[in-house]
């Protein structure tokens, strides 16, 4: 009835019978719905051995004294962007077929992975909404994978998450009386920072950790805050990737950079991980134009004839 939002976020979710699903997807379903999260066991029976080689491959490419148990992990360049070009098991685990599978089934249309990062210690990143970062029309279909590659402690900075602020609206340029289109900022979320402190202040909500064994993975909704917690042992590694996920049939841009009110959106072009192959903006089958500025604030300028 409402193809145009993801099954999981669906208005109706509760009368939905979720036919095809095996239990456990229902209930990794069900816990997305409520808290815009889900916790389960990365699906490939390879994962120790491929965190171990990812360990090795990348650790060198990393400016931290990961070798060294006494030294401070915390300066330092502490990520790798889409490494899936040149580490195969990176790839792999981005485009595990299990994973894609469950995330189609859970979101109702084909799941692509097109980012991936990988982490040897915690960000210790603010609380935020991917939302700003990756969005799509229609909007909400873009979810995040984190993988923790080793046991996680309660000093090692853990991922934390907001319980349920998925179902909060989504904090846009327009809400905060920003323009986003052609603007230059050193960080993309940090215009909307006292906007979710504010609102997790008024609903009364607090960062949770996560402390998470290896091989673990937690699914996070587009617009569910998450982050990194204060590291207070700095010796303490916590590697990690992260693959975000768009879905099929959606336009894909960055709402930080747009202003959705004008039709001016910083559209992305995307590949999927999976195979390499373009994965051009389209809505409702349409595919959409060259990233440009929309004339009269029209949406529909962006669009192409009909092929």
């Amino acid at each position: 009835m409402f193809p145009g939002v993801p099954l999981i976020e669906s208005p109706i979710f509760d009368s939905e019978e979720l036919s095809g699903f095996t239990e456990h997807e229902k209930q990794i379903a069900r816990q997305l719905n409520t808290d815009g999260f889900a916790v389960l066991d990365f699906p490939d029976p390879e994962i120790d051995a491929r965190i171990e080689r990812i360990k090795r491959n990348l650790g060198p490419g990393f400016d931290i004294p990961l070798d060294d148990p006494a030294a401070d992990k915390t300066k330092g360049e502490r990520r790798i962007q889409d490494a899936w070009k040149t580490d195969k098991d990176v790839h792999a685990i981005a485009s595990n077929p299990a994973m894609l599978d469950l995330l189609s089934k859970l979101y109702g249309r084909r799941a692509f992975p097109f980012q991936t990062l990988n982490f040897p210690v915690g960000t210790q990143q603010s609380a935020h909404a991917d939302s700003v970062h990756f969005s799509s029309l229609p909007e909400r279909f873009m979810c995040g994978v984190w993988l923790a590659m080793e046991d996680i402690s309660a000093t090692a900075g853990p991922l934390f998450y907001v319980r349920g602020s998925h179902r909060w609206p989504i904090v846009s340029n327009a809400m905060i009386g920003r323009r986003g289109y052609g603007s230059v900022s050193h960080s993309a979320q940090a215009p909307y920072a006292e906007a979710w402190a504010a609102m997790c202040e008024t609903y009364d909500k607090v960062e949770e950790p996560f402390l998470a064994r290896k091989g673990q993975a937690l699914i996070w909704c587009a617009n569910l805050l998450h982050g990194g917690s204060r590291q207070t042992d700095p010796k303490l590694t916590r590697w990690s990737q992260v693959t975000h996920y768009f879905f099929d049939d959606c336009i894909y841009y960055t709402p930080a950079f747009s202003d959705e009110t004008l039709g001016q959106l910083a559209l992305r072009n995307l590949v999927s991980i999976e195979d390499q192959s373009p994965k051009p903006n389209t809505y409702l089958g349409e595919p959409v134009a060259a990233a440009k500025p929309a004339k009269r604030g029209r949406l529909s300028k962006l669009f192409g004839k009909r092929g």
